[in-house]
């Protein structure tokens, strides 16, 4: 293996350019859709360096995000142009201790429709603030609204949200339709529409043919699908699952995401808390990153990756001959540095966006053969490691 540090010497000249990619698939799209020109073409032109984007992708108003909150006000609302009303959940200046120790400081942001994936190792604030959202907490300062409503004692507010713990708290001599129609009941419904929702929900979820069986004799993965149909038996509009995945074996993790993603297809909002990235990368994009009761980042995963210039993006391209491509990637502004391996090329790049609009052109210019082009930064565990270490 052989290291080269990229040089800061920009390349001249230009050329015809086919259709600009931006993504993996677009490269390979590119490249086989570029004309053959000749090899005497002129280097491409790198772009000039753009200046960097701040560090935190902003869901509520980027200076909100980096503000000292204090008291929330009409005042200070409209500096910040802040509505809580847009958001499925809001917060401003959020935190809560006990006694001593900080379960959540300070924490400003806006939670969107669909799917959100709440991240962040054991110990860093998820439960606390999903225990806010639902009013079991009271915060210790700041405040925070649930689809434009104060979440605490707020008993309509309540109906409009179901809520899955982390914890199991079972009848255990209950069956699972008695478990989930006693919870329906204790929502107003009456016994036959308690028992009818309860059905409903229980099918949704797979549960049908265990739905008679005791709770006690429930597996791990059954357990945590019938608490999500008792989070859901009332209808409402936005789901708060806590670690939904934890414990559950592979085929229990399979049938829980595909539960979640009918309830997106269902309409409803679902908020979610994991520690388990790679598993909610396949369910969303629209993430929420803490890590010591702190908010680190929040947005989509891609937009959040695309902000952390200050660590490189990496990217391989697998080709017979990778010499040839690291010879006319040398040189260009928005590469770092090189690393050759057999039959492969890392690359590690500034400016991934240019990079992957550029590679098609080069490959189609020169002829080399390339097999296959990744990128291990492309994934949620690159991005929490670079915003947790970096």
């Amino acid at each position: 293996m052989e290291k080269k540090e990229g040089n800061k010497k920009g390349a001249s000249g230009a050329m015809e350019q086919p259709q600009p990619a931006s993504t993996i698939e677009e490269v390979h799209d590119a490249v086989r859709s570029a004309p053959k020109s000749a090899k005497a073409a002129a280097p491409v032109q790198a772009e000039p360096m753009a200046a960097p984007p701040q560090a935190v992708p902003a869901s509520v108003p980027q200076q909100a995000q980096y503000a000292q909150m204090g008291q929330y006000s009409d005042a200070a609302a409209k500096q910040f142009d802040f509505d809580p009303s847009q958001w499925v959940t809001a917060t401003w200046g959020l935190s809560k201790w006990y006694g001593m120790v900080l379960g959540l400081n300070n924490v400003t942001l806006g939670i969107k429709k669909g799917i959100t994936g709440l991240l962040g190792p054991n110990g860093a604030g998820k439960s606390t603030l999903l225990k806010l959202v639902t009013g079991q907490l009271v915060p210790s300062q700041g405040r925070l609204w649930v689809m434009g409503e104060e979440a605490r004692n707020n008993t309509h507010l309540k109906a409009r949200v179901g809520y899955c713990p982390e914890q199991d708290s079972f009848y255990h001599w209950m069956t699972g339709l008695q478990f989930v129609s006693y919870l329906a009941r204790l929502n107003g419904m009456s016994i036959s529409d308690a028992d009818k929702a309860a059905k409903r929900v229980i099918k949704s979820v797979d549960m049908t043919p265990d739905m008679n069986r005791k709770l006690a004799g429930y597996s791990k993965g059954m357990r945590q699908r019938i608490k999500i149909a008792q989070s859901i038996v009332h209808d409402p509009e936005l789901v708060i699952l806590d670690e939904p995945l934890s414990g559950t074996d592979p085929l229990a993790r399979v049938r829980i995401m595909d539960v979640i993603n009918d309830l997106e297809k269902a309409g409803r909002n679902v908020l979610m808390s994991s520690h388990v990235l790679h598993e909610v990368e396949r369910l969303t994009e629209n993430i929420v990153l803490i890590h010591k009761g702190k908010l680190l980042a929040q947005g989509n995963i891609h937009e959040i990756r695309d902000l952390i210039d200050k660590h490189p993006h990496t990217i391989m391209i697998e080709t017979p001959e990778p010499r040839l491509i690291g010879r006319e990637l040398d040189g260009l502004e928005y590469i770092a540095a090189m690393e050759f391996f057999p039959k492969m090329l890392m690359v590690r790049t500034t400016r991934p966006e240019t990079f992957y609009r550029e590679l098609p052109k080069i490959i189609s210019r020169t002829g080399i053969k390339y097999t296959g082009i990744t990128s291990p930064d492309d994934n949620l565990n690159a991005v929490f490691k670079y915003l947790t270490e970096g």
